[in-house]
C-alpha cells in the first residue's frame, strides 16, 4: 500500500509550485493598484489648486473625484488613522509626481471648491529646493534630468552660467517631477512645503 504521507507531501509540494507564481503575480498586480502609503514624517502635498490646509480640510468632501480623474495617477487618498485627514487627496513625489497635465482635471472635477481652478504657471504645490552637495554635476557628471524633465521649463528651473542648478521661486510649481527624476540618493532636489 502506498505511503499516504509521502503522497500528500508530493501533492502539497506540486500544488505549492503551481500556486507560488500565481500568488506572486497577483500580489504584484494588487500592489500596483493600491494607493501609496501614508507619507509618515514626509511633508503632505495637496493636488494643484488646493486651498490653504485648514480651509482645504473644511471643504474637501473626500469624494475621490480628483484621485479617479488624475491622468498621471499622481493623487492618492491618504490612508491614516487620523480622522481629520483620512481619505483626503495628496501627492507624494517619491511615488508619482504631478506632471501639470494639459487638462488639469483634478481642479475641474472637484465639487466642493477645495481645489480651485488656476493656470498651470500659478500652481503652487510646494517648492523645489536644490542641494549641491549630492548633485552629480558637482562630481563632473553632466546630469540634466531635473532641468530636462520639468514640465514648466526654464521659468521654473535652469542652469546658471556656471552650470549650477537654479530653481526659480516664481516659476516652480512644486510638482515634484525633478525630485522623481533625480538619480541620486539622497535626492539632490526635493519638494518642500511653502507657507500659504
Amino acid at each position: 500500500m502506498p505511503d499516504e504521507t509521502g503522497r500528500r507531501g508530493f501533492f502539497k509540494e506540486a500544488l505549492n509550485q503551481l500556486i507560488q507564481p500565481v500568488a506572486e503575480f497577483l500580489d504584484d498586480q494588487i500592489s500596483d493598484h493600491l494607493p501609496a502609503e501614508e507619507p509618515g514624517n514626509r511633508p503632505l502635498f495637496r493636488p494643484p489648486g488646493a486651498l490653504p490646509e485648514a480651509e482645504f480640510l473644511e471643504k474637501c468632501h473626500r469624494c475621490g473625484n480628483c484621485v479617479k480623474n488624475c491622468p498621471a495617477n499622481a493623487i492618492f487618498p491618504l490612508q491614516t488613522t487620523q480622522p481629520d485627514i483620512a481619505n483626503t487627496p495628496y501627492i507624494d513625489p517619491e511615488e508619482q509626481p504631478c506632471v501639470i497635465c494639459d487638462s488639469l482635471a483634478c481642479m475641474y472635477v472637484c465639487p466642493s471648491g477645495a481645489l480651485q481652478t488656476v493656470y498651470a504657471e500659478d500652481i503652487k504645490i510646494g517648492l523645489a529646493v536644490f542641494s549641491a552637495e549630492t548633485c552629480l554635476r558637482t562630481k563632473d557628471v553632466d546630469c540634466t534630468y531635473c532641468v530636462d524633465t520639468c514640465p514648466i521649463g526654464e521659468d521654473a528651473i535652469h542652469f546658471t552660467s556656471d552650470g549650477v542648478v537654479e530653481v526659480m521661486d516664481t516659476g516652480c510649481t512644486g510638482c515634484g517631477v525633478c525630485q522623481y527624476a533625480c538619480p541620486t540618493a539622497p535626492k539632490s532636489i526635493v519638494i518642500e512645503p511653502i507657507a500659504k
